[in-house]
């Protein structure tokens, strides 16, 4: 077998090379020897491999760090043995194919063909509603970006007039295999194409508009039905208006989340609504009807004789539909009573009398304490 070269040599580097250097003379030996500006040029070929192999070993730290202290060996131990390498197996050994069937590939994910089609991503937005669209459900255009394909080129990345070609390094698969000797023979792995950048085309005229991506930035509208019920934090999902996949696959999806805005009188508590309703003290005493609020509109309640502060009733129904099932919530109003202040002379001398013709028997809960407060004290 041919003797390797130095891989510092094959990419016309000195030892100490910073790894930008390493890089940046990659690229410039992988485009000076690229088998598609040289057709059916074998030297070019076994150049272009050479240096793809060179960079593979000196762009890892470790791998970098093994073959300076013991050169080829060092990162390939059976270097200057047979292509068998006494490979038990008769044949490579393909990595990915073993671990792919305990875990799934490298990483936990085999990687798929570069042609196939791949979803596009999701892409998340905000809508503000008042607390009634809430509790009524509405419908609302939304204003997002995302990634269509471009309409110049239709996806394709080329200019009008032209088509992309496949890669030749990778035959179009976007992968490029590198066999390594083991002691158990000929090892396989797979890693993205540097040619390609894993897409397994070359474009050697971009289109204009999306620098060859394919792929352009936009501003899009869609209207969203939001069902009655929702609450502030939920997110909807609205599908295939994502980001565009990739060669024919299926867009992402739309993250809608919800925010509701809260409400001057009205409180949300699960699928209850609550409100506070001040009234007088003689309303209070005597009793009275109400006019309350609701989310279906204005409705009348009768309080009865001696409502306390912090007294609660309920309005069976007013709150909140259940989403996604049957019914409503309730809605419960809570009593404040207002004592009234900077009375004047007359009124003082009318609660002056009120009091006077009060007993303990109008108090209970005073009469109450008085009774628990005298046999404290008699103890």
């Amino acid at each position: 077998m041919a003797e390797k070269r130095d891989y510092y040599e094959v990419l016309g580097l000195n030892k100490g090379a910073s790894d930008d250097e390493i890089k940046k003379a990659f690229r410039q030996s992988a485009k000076k020897y690229h088998p598609d500006l040289h057709p059916g040029d074998k030297e070019c070929e076994e150049r272009f491999k050479e240096v793809n192999e060179a960079y593979e070993v000196l762009s890892d730290k470790d791998k970098r760090a093994r073959y300076d202290q013991f050169g080829h060996a060092g990162v390939d131990p059976n270097y200057g043995a047979g292509a068998g390498g006494g490979n038990p197996f008769g044949g490579g050994i393909d990595l990915d194919d073993i671990f792919s069937s305990f875990f799934g590939g490298f990483g936990g994910r085999r990687q798929g063909r570069a042609n196939a089609p791949q979803r596009g991503s999701d892409v998340e937005t905000t809508v503000t509603i008042s607390f009634e669209e809430s509790a009524k459900g509405c419908k609302k255009t939304i204003s997002y970006n995302s990634v269509s394909t471009c309409d110049e080129c239709h996806g394709t990345g080329a200019a009008a007039g032209s088509q992309p070609k496949t890669c030749s390094a990778c035959g179009g698969s976007g992968r490029v295999t590198i066999n390594q000797r083991s002691p158990f023979g000929v090892i396989q792995t797979q890693r993205s194409c540097d040619a390609c950048h894993g897409t397994g085309k070359i474009v050697d005229n971009p289109c204009r508009k999306c620098s060859g991506s394919g792929r352009q930035r936009k501003s899009r509208t869609v209207d969203v039905t939001i069902p009655a019920g929702i609450r502030d934090g939920q997110i909807l999902n609205v599908s295939d208006h994502g980001n565009a996949g990739y060669n024919g696959g299926p867009s992402g999806d739309l993250h809608v989340h919800i925010s509701v805005r809260s409400h001057s009188m009205f409180e949300r508590r699960g699928d209850d609504v609550w409100c506070d309703i001040p009234i007088t003290f003689p309303q209070a005493v005597l009793g009275a009807e109400l006019t309350v609020p609701t989310l279906d509109g204005k409705v009348k309640y009768t309080i009865h004789e001696g409502t306390q502060p912090n007294d609660v009733f309920k309005l069976k129904g007013r709150g909140f539909p259940h989403l996604g099932g049957r019914g409503k919530g309730d809605q419960y109003v809570r009593i404040l009573v207002e004592i009234p202040k900077s009375l004047n002379a007359k009124q003082k001398e009318l609660v002056r009398d009120f009091e006077k013709s009060t007993t303990e028997k109008n108090y209970a809960k005073r009469k109450s304490f008085f009774d628990k407060l005298k046999n404290y004290f008699n103890n």
